[in-house]
């Protein structure tokens, strides 16, 4: 019985220990300097590009998600010049039809893939 219960105490805490490392990687993955990081040493082929809407015109519901919000210049410029810095990403989505320079966010999802979100 003792047995048991020091296993019980063991795998809690562990599953614990393991929550909270997942969730503070997920908080802060998609800042600036996160997702800028990610984006200069990405190496795999796991991304979409998906249209944004115009953000000064909500009704228009034809162009793209809801769920991309807007960066500030700065960090569409920080977001851009890792791109560049990463040559075989860059050279990935210039494959895939996309120019650096219509990439207006970028999101990492939980388990690795990538979001470009372009005008």
């Amino acid at each position: 019985m003792n047995r048991v219960v020091t296993i019980t105490i063991a795998v809690a805490l562990s599953s614990l220990a393991f929550a909270g490392v997942s969730r503070a990687e997920s908080l802060g993955m998609n800042t600036a300097q996160g997702i800028e990081q990610t984006l200069r040493s990405f190496h795999g082929n796991d991304f979409n590009v998906e249209e944004v809407h115009n953000w000064r015109n909500l009704d228009d519901e034809n162009t793209g998600p809801h769920s991309a919000p807007e960066r500030s210049g700065q960090a569409v410029h920080g977001i851009q010049a890792s791109i560049d810095a990463n040559r075989s990403l860059a050279h990935r989505l210039n494959n895939e039809g996309v120019d650096v320079r219509n990439i207006v966010n970028a999101e990492q999802a939980a388990y690795g893939s990538l979001t470009f979100y372009v005008r």
